[in-house]
């Protein structure tokens, strides 16, 4: 089973794009021209980063984010993304 990773989702204007990056995947980040594309992006930079740590006989990190007691996530949008 993949952990549930927590993902950053941003805007990005000195690079043109939608980033998304996982805090406990060192160096593991994505871009896209839209916040869907770079979460694409971002779920098969997660699959790729932990089957190199497989096959090199590394640690999985442990997801060090957790959904607060009855599954709810809540959301904030910037109000410049609004």
């Amino acid at each position: 089973m993949i952990p549930k990773y927590h993902i950053n989702l941003f805007w990005s204007e000195s690079d043109g794009a939608w980033v998304a990056d996982v805090p406990d995947l060192q160096s593991c980040s994505a871009f896209g021209d839209t916040p869907a594309e770079a979460l694409a992006e971002i779920e098969q930079a997660i699959e790729a980063r932990l089957a190199v740590a497989r096959e090199d006989g590394l640690p999985i990190p442990e997801s060090r984010y957790r959904a607060p007691a009855g599954g709810r996530v809540r959301a904030s949008i910037s109000r410049c993304l609004s």
